[in-house]
């Protein structure tokens, strides 16, 4: 009995070590698996834009909300003062400009009388200048008298200076025009500018009402009433829950066989008895320790080299029914089939995304 014994054992014995020996040839080669990996989420930092104290808080820790749900309200009594005041300067800089139009259309009428005068003195120094050819010729013949001939002259000289008056009277009609052209560019530029300033008085009331940038879930909320806050103070930060990914730190002697669209099983250390599905989407541009707030200089004679980690995102399936109780922070663990992914074209086209 004790001779059956010992060789059942023995071939039990040799059985399960041929079958791990075939699971790992068929299986466990190919899988890579770490325990440096991390649950993260794209969380946004809720931050003012304005400076003042908060009126209100709308929101407590936990709580999920919706995207464009209002979280705080800061007091906009200065703010909205502003934009009264912004208001009126852009409705005088229009009543100006209004104003101007007017003149402008008032001074080219003023032109065309100014024309209409030097038309007429034209005429009038033409009639002038006939008159005294004609006294000047019937003075040669002594027909006419003495007098007439001169009045003929003074009348010439006359219309010459009325139409060289009229003329000078033209140009400076012309040049008053230009400057009133002048000055409505000036003051157009002064509306541009005062509708500039009320758009960003408005952008400032506006802002003085903190909604959510996107859907998530309340958290690390610091912020209270009666509280003075600038901009670039932290109030609160949203999570994005539903949409957690995997951070898994591999060895850079893992890498060989993983691509973009690979499986991987994931096993959540809160949740030791179930596991989740999920796929490999991108690869980290380097090695965590370039990013490290001191990266390695190895152009040393004291070098020493070290295995290096490449973090791999790994996103959820997107039927994954564990979504609801993972939270971001939490450690997992991670295995790569690297056997194949689906089909090894769906993986070089998650490769060029």
């Amino acid at each position: 009995m004790r001779k059956r014994l010992g060789v059942l054992v023995l071939v039990a014995i040799l059985l399960a070590a041929a079958a791990g020996g075939l699971y790992w040839w068929r299986v466990g080669r190919f899988v890579e698996s770490t325990d440096d990996a991390y649950l993260q989420a794209d969380i946004s930092a809720i931050s003012p834009e304005v400076d003042g104290y908060v009126r209100e808080v709308r929101v407590t820790d936990n709580q999920p909300v919706k995207t464009g749900d209002v979280l705080v309200v800061i007091d906009d009594r200065d703010f909205a003062a502003k934009l009264e005041q912004a208001r009126g300067n852009r409705d005088a800089a229009r009543a100006a400009l209004a104003m101007l139009e007017t003149r402008r259309t008032w001074q080219k009428a003023v032109i065309e009388q100014a024309l209409a005068s030097v038309a007429s003195a034209e005429a009038e120094q033409q009639r002038a200048a006939l008159e005294l050819v004609r006294q000047r010729d019937l003075a040669k013949a002594d027909v006419a008298s003495r007098q007439k001939f001169e009045a003929a002259v003074a009348d010439e000289r006359k219309a010459e200076a009325g139409m060289s008056h009229a003329r000078a009277v033209l140009a400076a009609e012309r040049d008053q025009l230009a400057m009133i052209e002048a000055e409505n560019g000036r003051d157009e530029a002064r509306l541009r500018q005062a509708e500039a300033a009320l758009k960003l008085a408005q952008n400032e009331l506006d802002d003085t009402v903190i909604r959510a940038p996107i859907d998530g879930v309340v958290g690390n909320k610091g912020v209270q009433i009666g509280q003075y806050v600038k901009p670039g103070t932290l109030l609160m930060a949203l999570v994005p829950l539903p949409k957690i990914y995997v951070v898994a730190n591999f060895k850079e002697t893992q890498l060989a066989g993983m691509r973009p669209g690979e499986k991987v099983r994931i096993t959540v250390d809160a949740l030791p008895d179930r596991s989740l599905q999920g796929f490999i989407e991108s690869f980290a541009p380097a090695s965590g320790s370039l990013f490290s707030l001191l990266p390695p200089e190895n152009a040393t004679g004291n070098f020493t080299k070290i295995v290096q980690r490449v973090p791999v995102r790994i996103a959820l399936a997107p039927d994954e029914k564990l979504r609801g109780l993972l939270r971001p922070g939490l450690s997992a663990e991670v295995e790569v089939d690297t056997r194949a992914p689906a089909s090894l074209a769906a993986a070089d086209a998650a490769l060029a995304r």
